[in-house]
């Protein structure tokens, strides 16, 4: 058997001894305990004014994909548009989903071989001069050369992947792009749900605005009532005053609510890409079509939909992959190099066939010793890994706080309308009522201000909460990961 045969035959041997180095990878519990919450609920208030919880079965019907058309709102579906279409940040997570998914195409390459023409160490075209003492047969020549050489090469390269370094590093990519998927729903859900809350307060500073502007114009015509009495000798100075305080007081409100207003309509133009001098959103008063139904229990399992935690986890699988890529340098890397091609010192001979020349063989790369850079570097690989199991469980646990904060806040803001809602009506039948008393001659002017006052205060705080009640939903949607179900969006590379 020729030399050449047991060559192959060993190196055949070798290879297919080659096996992957590396910790596989085991999604880690998120608790100590290992468990996840069954269901999160919003309190319910027993008839003993006791907590109690109720595990709801959400409906197979609720919504998916674009969420905020549950609102039924056409200006809310247009700026959910514009901000989809046009937001930078969420052009720059787009980019770096495609940096991501080019670098996981560029992992797997280094599975195959290299094939290079041309790029030869003294030049594919090369005049050399050799020295006068330059040794030829052990023997210095005592003759210089000058000639010219010419080269056509082809290079061969390729490393066998035997300790899985290779697969490891494709194992991360693919990974950290499933990661940067998921990233990219993230900055889709944080937009949408960033548009969708500031539209809906813009619209309860329209509503307060809407109050007030009406609260000034009863202000206005309160005190042309009290001047007229004041002139007919019924009431005093101190009841002019007095109205002209209040309507005073409530003008200098109405700066307040439109320097907030322009900020947020600054903030949505932002949002949707567009310049703040060139974006106007029409005053309306704030009564949307449909405020959607939220249930008061979800199962804890609703929780893996967020993007940010997917991502999370695939954070994690990268890292535990990078751990099997460090680990690879204690090993010994083999590579296979070929050269063929032509070569000669007359152009018009290059190609001829014997002027051909090849070559063939393995290279070995041993560490023996390297000052403690592999260990630091398997270290450095470890420490990645813990911190993304932390950073995961972390991320897991906030996730939990705030579906079960978003959850409080459906039920509380809910019974804080109902009683706001409630005093609002009281407020409005007092007012009434000092008004007649007033005409009457039985009270001063001063019981008519108190009642006003608390009435704007009580019609500002209903338009606030009915805001508050929206981002509440916003929030919870979010929380949720776009919706009850999952939002759709690409996972593979």
């Amino acid at each position: 058997m020729k030399k050449t045969t047991y060559f192959a035959a060993a190196l055949l041997g070798l290879l297919s001894a080659g096996c992957a180095v590396g910790p596989e990878y085991h999604r880690p519990p998120v608790t100590a305990d290992q468990s996840l919450p069954a269901a999160f609920a919003a309190p319910v208030p027993s008839a003993t004014n006791e907590v109690v919880w109720k595990i709801a079965e959400p409906a197979a019907e609720q919504p998916r994909g674009e969420w905020w058309q549950l609102f039924k709102d056409p200006a809310l579906n247009r700026l959910e548009t514009l901000a989809r279409t046009n937001n930078q940040n969420l052009a720059a997570a787009a980019g770096r989903f495609e940096q991501a998914r080019a670098l996981a195409a560029s992992a797997r390459a280094a599975y195959y071989p290299t094939l290079t023409a041309g790029g030869s160490p003294n030049g594919d075209i090369a005049r050399a001069r050799t020295s006068t003492d330059a040794p030829e047969s052990g023997h210095a020549t005592g003759q210089s050369y000058t000639y010219n050489t010419f080269t056509a090469p082809l290079y061969l390269g390729w490393e066998p992947d035997l300790w899985g370094r290779v697969r490891n590093q494709s194992a991360a990519a693919r990974a950290s792009f499933t990661a940067a998927a998921d990233d990219l729903a993230a900055a889709r859900l944080d937009l949408a749900a960033e548009t969708a809350a500031d539209y809906f307060i813009l619209r309860a500073l329209d509503n307060q605005r809407n109050v007030l502007v009406d609260t000034i114009a009863t202000y206005r015509r309160s005190l042309e009532l009290v001047k007229n009495r004041r002139a007919g000798g019924v009431v005093t100075d101190l009841d002019v005053a007095q109205a002209a305080t209040q309507l005073h007081s409530a003008e200098a409100q109405l700066p307040v609510i439109q320097l907030q207003r322009a900020q947020l309509q600054d903030a949505l133009a932002l949002l949707c890409g567009r310049p703040p001098m060139d974006f106007d959103i029409a005053t309306n008063a704030f009564a949307p079509a449909v405020f959607p139904a939220v249930p008061a229990s979800l199962p804890g399992d609703l929780l893996e939909h967020r993007p940010d935690i997917a991502a999370a986890e695939r954070r994690m699988a990268a890292a535990n992959a990078n751990v099997g890529v460090a680990k690879t340098a204690f090993f010994p890397a083999i590579r296979i190099n070929g050269l063929a091609g032509f070569q000669s010192v007359d152009i018009g001979s290059l190609f001829n066939w014997s002027n051909r020349m090849w070559a063939v063989g393995p290279t070995l790369d041993l560490p023996l010793f390297t000052g403690g850079l592999n260990r630091a570097q398997l270290a450095a690989a470890r420490a990645a890994y813990d911190e993304t199991v932390a950073g995961y469980r972390q991320t897991v646990l906030t996730a939990f706080a705030e579906v079960q904060d978003t959850l409080y806040a459906q039920q509380l803001l809910a019974d804080q309308w109902s009683a706001e809602t409630a005093a609002l009506a009281s407020s409005q039948q007092a007012l009434q009522i000092a008004n007649h008393r007033y005409e009457a001659g039985l009270v001063i002017y001063l019981d008519v201000a108190t009642a006003q006052s608390d009435t704007l205060l009580h019609q500002s705080t209903v338009a606030r909460l009915n805001g508050d009640r929206f981002v509440a939903t916003i929030n919870l949607i979010k929380a949720l990961g776009a919706g009850w179900p999952a939002a759709d969006h690409p996972r593979n590379p």
